[in-house]
């Protein structure tokens, strides 16, 4: 089958590409890109007049939970909600159950996710066996079974001698290290950012310097062994500026942050409010600030969802017993448009570069442009068209998000993975 898509802004910043012009899909391939497209035979047109074609959007940071705890989420639920945002490439992190620490497990989730799958998905192993940081997982062996990159995300690598071997050894499979930055005896087991609110509210706070001490020792030993290390959800200014200097002295580091850090403060705790705990922790007006500097600057290369899934009774619970994480799949999108693009942060093209050129870039995957001859994996959306988030739509089994009414624009109205359109008109074909 073949789908032309007319009229629409094409903005393709992988290729320096942002006009109105025709874009002909055929067997699975982007064939064309011009204006006054004709093609024979059976062809599906959408009308894209108003709305702007972009790559499939690219979420290099989520969890899954499958295999293990389906009960949150799935391969096949959790396609369906990252398709409904616009993401047609996922990776997803190994804190699985079992850990995704070896080939049978990372084989497990790339056939299942042919199978029921709607967008393409991309497994990441554990950088240490079961995730207990005492042993490289055999990196080469994930590497080979498809796995795109490494991490221990939801547990940092503690030890500073293991992070090292990891971080060679990924070079020498040229594969992507993405850490975790989270130094647990200064964490300490708080709940939120340590400061006036979690006084207030009488929590234990985590202070900055949590994140902040791992993400320089992570620099100081990728500097010293010059390998690559990507630094996950960036949430504090020391944080941004640890990585900013870094780039400058030309230390292979990349990083990236959530939706949730460049709009939310810690204030979205008052009232122990269970969807505004995650980790690392909503920090200041200033953090946020901090943060949108750093999308503005470069310093911060990449917007992920940190798509995280619990069961309503891990939420609706005790603050101090309740899980860390919030869902972000169909949110994300809609939040960099309206607290970035509109707002004056970011251009449309900046923020499709951080939303789908980087990440692929990261990740070694050919995704994230309109060039001709690669897959279609496409997102049509109209940036100016406001829409009301409502939990109780989302495809994802979960529903844990602190967004729940908030007014947000530019829905993906269409979306093409491999060729197949996933979403047609706001809903799931």
């Amino acid at each position: 089958m073949k789908i032309l898509i007319k009229g629409g802004r094409v903005v393709d910043p992988k290729n320096d590409f942002d006009k109105v012009a025709d874009v002909l899909v055929d067997n699975g391939i982007i064939s064309e890109i011009g204006e006054n497209i004709n093609a024979d035979g059976d062809v599906t047109v959408i009308d894209a007049e108003g709305k702007i074609v972009s790559p499939g959007l690219v979420d290099m940071h989520s969890h899954l939970r499958d295999p293990g705890q389906e009960y949150k989420e799935d391969i096949e639920s959790g396609t369906r909600s990252a398709a409904m945002g616009g993401i047609t490439s996922i990776a997803c992190m190994p804190n699985t159950k079992p850990v995704t620490d070896s080939e049978p497990i990372v084989t497990y989730i790339k056939t299942k996710a042919k199978e029921v799958g709607h967008v393409n998905v991309y497994p990441i192993g554990s950088i240490s066996k079961g995730l207990e940081g005492k042993e490289l997982a055999e990196i080469g062996e994930l590497k080979n079974a498809g796995a795109v990159a490494i991490s221990d995300d939801g547990r940092p690598v503690v030890e500073s001698g293991l992070m090292r071997r990891a971080l060679e050894y990924a070079k020498m499979f040229d594969i992507a290290v993405i850490s975790h930055c989270e130094d647990l005896g200064l964490a300490d087991g708080g709940q939120m950012n340590e400061g006036f609110m979690a006084t207030y509210l009488g929590l234990k706070g985590i202070t900055r310097a949590a994140e902040e001490v791992m993400v320089s020792r992570d620099i100081l030993i990728a500097e010293a062994t010059h390998t690559a290390i990507h630094i996950a959800h960036v949430s504090t200014r020391g944080s941004v500026e640890l990585v900013r200097q870094a780039k400058k002295r030309g230390v292979n580091v990349t990083c990236e942050t959530c939706p949730h850090y460049f709009t939310l403060t810690e204030n979205a705790v008052d009232g122990f409010n269970t969807n505004a705990k995650m980790n690392p922790p909503l920090r200041t007006s200033d953090d946020v600030e901090a943060i949108k500097e750093g999308l503005k600057d470069g310093t911060i290369d990449c917007i992920v969802t940190d798509h995280a899934p619990h069961h309503i009774d891990e939420k609706n619970c005790e603050f101090a017993l309740a899980l860390n994480g919030i869902v972000g799949f169909e949110t994300s999108l809609g939040l960099g448009l309206q607290y970035l693009v509109k707002s004056g942060v970011l251009t449309l093209n900046e923020l499709i570069e951080k939303m789908a050129v980087n990440p692929s870039r990261i990740l070694r995957i050919n995704k994230g442009s309109l060039s001709i001859d690669a897959d279609a994996d496409i997102t049509i959306f109209d940036p100016s068209k406001e829409w009301t988030v409502d939990i109780s739509k989302f495809q994802s089994k979960s529903k844990n998000s602190p967004f729940d009414g908030f007014t947000l624009c530019g829905k993906p109205e269409y979306v093409i993975v491999g060729g197949k359109i996933v979403v047609s008109n706001g809903e799931l074909a």
